[in-house]
């Protein structure tokens, strides 16, 4: 099976797998940023392979439906690439990314370990952010039966992976808590621009 072939399977198998999904992490979450993975890593000198892999199935079970399991995508994403028979490499390079990819706590500081990677999580923050970003915010927080608002719960600045992960609090404090962050913390110059 060439890549193309893999790329497209990949993205029917996440298609059914996350379409009507309501959290906001959905089919459509994932398509844009898989196309903005893309984008970007054309602009970035990266393999395209890896890029399209890794955000086809950054979601395909994301820790916050896991009680805070961050092995399951990794382990799913391994399975579903060594069913294509990808290359061992390839898969071990993608699995990395779908662990590091997410935000750990505006206090934790976690780099990725390739470009690849970067790209990838540029391209999952950049649909966190604006109107996107803002509606599927108050749609996980209704899936999740958050209040919306609480004056008297302050945001935090979580400094482990574990606190952000246990974290509560009102859907308005995750603005403060990681949303308005994100322009920051951009890894690549494309996303950046």
């Amino acid at each position: 099976m060439n890549k193309e072939q893999i790329v497209n399977q990949t993205a029917d198998y996440i298609k059914t797998k996350l379409s009507g999904e309501g959290s906001g992490h959905d089919w459509w979450h994932v398509y844009r940023v898989w196309k903005n993975a893309v984008h970007i890593g054309k602009h970035e000198n990266v393999d395209l392979f890896v890029v399209e892999l890794a955000a086809l199935l950054h979601d395909i079970a994301d820790w916050k439906f896991h009680d805070g399991n961050d092995d399951v995508g990794p382990q799913m994403s391994r399975e579903w690439l060594e069913k294509l028979e990808v290359d061992d490499t390839v898969i071990s390079h993608v699995c990395q990314i779908i662990k590091d990819a997410s935000f750990k706590g505006s206090g934790v500081m976690s780099k990725m370990k390739s470009t690849e990677g970067m790209v990838v999580q540029d391209a999952d923050r950049l649909d966190a952010i604006g109107a996107i970003g803002i509606a599927r915010t108050f749609a996980y927080g209704g899936a999740k039966g958050r209040e919306m608002y609480n004056p008297d719960i302050k945001p935090e600045k979580h400094e482990s992976f574990e606190q952000y992960k246990n974290n509560q609090s009102p859907t308005v404090n995750h603005f403060y808590e990681k949303l308005l962050l994100l322009k920051e913390l951009m890894n690549t110059a494309t996303a950046k621009k």
